[in-house]
């Protein structure tokens, strides 16, 4: 727990650091719309940090978080639009659907988000094959599907334009998930509102119930804890499929928000964004450490990041190894902490 409440102090501090370059950067920096643009982003980058935090916490990486947004976001708006016509002829599979509305193509949306973590836990614990391996292959195989589903951009224009009957639960979820008036203003940085209200929920499995015991018990020692009497391998299942389903679900907000997404590069590099958000809030890569708060936190460390090289007129180019290196720095700060506790 000491080392949890240093890392939280460290990131914390940091925030403080950034937060006040950022006041001193330009006289627009901390206007309201400025802000609304940080925590959005904050709050899409969140919800994905949540799911890879925890897998982290029980010692298991996804590599594939990204492009299970990029194929959400696509599969959301390829429902609405055109619906599903699929055929893999060499094995017989035909699968054609109708257009579906916003809200029932949302929960089929985070049901395939299910459906992938469910596969991804079960390859893990049955087969005993690496988490490693698993999610890099799929992260290779669900950008694949998006854009076997669709060529070119999808996007809530043509949704629209095809389907005006459609418009009212449009409109209804940007006001809600996304904080997006129907003329597309930005009225409130509602995906902070919807990361914090997961994060609570979360929170509570995490530090006030079973369940998260037994997380933090496989993440700091498996075999202990299948000594113990822990159902491992239902636990890593339960853990997965949580993950996808919170990639699945920023998928949804990231169409929502954007309003568009492309098959070949929606949701790229977010699985490193999340990772190093969940490193930089506390998590250690061997597992069994973390807070929620800290993930949270962790989170908010790259969009004010990426705002700052706005206002500094840094080139997007740069952001990658700005990234690298934040998540250098740590991973020695963790091995540093760990080794220190070690000697005590």
């Amino acid at each position: 727990m000491k080392k949890n409440l240093i890392r939280l102090a460290g990131v914390t501090m940091l925030l403080m650091l950034l937060f006040t370059a950022l006041g001193t950067s330009g006289p627009t920096a901390l206007d309201r719309s400025n802000l609304y643009e940080v925590f959005n982003r904050h709050g899409a980058l969140g919800v994905i940090t949540l799911g890879a935090a925890l897998l982290i916490v029980t010692g298991n990486i996804d590599l594939s978080v990204g492009s299970v947004v990029g194929f959400s976001a696509i599969l959301f708006g390829v429902l609405m639009e055109t619906g599903i016509d699929l055929q893999f002829r060499s094995l017989g599979i035909n699968i054609v659907s109708g257009p579906i509305a916003p809200i029932p193509a949302l929960i089929l949306t985070l049901m395939g988000g299910v459906v992938i973590g469910l596969v991804h836990g079960l390859l893990v614990t049955r087969l005993r094959l690496q988490a490693f391996l698993v999610t890099l292959c799929g992260m290779f195989i669900y950008r694949g599907f998006a854009r076997q589903l669709t060529a070119k951009n999808t996007g809530l224009v043509q949704v629209r334009e095809l389907h005006p009957e459609f418009s009212s639960s449009i409109d209804f979820l940007r006001q809600w998930l996304v904080g997006k008036a129907p003329n597309g203003a930005q009225e409130f940085p509602m995906q902070l509102v919807v990361l914090l209200i997961l994060a609570l929920i979360l929170g509570i499995v995490l530090h006030r119930t079973v369940y998260g015991r037994y997380w933090y018990a496989i993440g700091y020692n498996e075999q202990a804890a299948r000594y113990a009497g822990i159902n491992v391998e239902r636990q890593k299942v339960m853990v997965f499929v949580i993950c996808s389903t919170l990639a699945s679900f920023a998928g949804v907000l990231l169409l929502l928000f954007a309003g568009s997404a492309n098959p070949s590069d929606a949701g790229t590099s977010l699985e490193l964004y999340a990772i190093t958000a969940a490193v930089l809030g506390g998590c250690s890569l061997r597992g069994g450490e973390g807070l929620m708060i800290g993930f949270v936190l962790g989170a908010l460390v790259q969009p004010v990041i990426n705002n700052l090289m706005i206002f500094w007129n840094i080139p997007s180019s740069a952001e990658p190894w700005v990234i690298g290196l934040i998540l250098l720095v740590g991973t020695i700060v963790d091995e540093l902490l760990r080794r220190r506790n070690a000697r005590k």
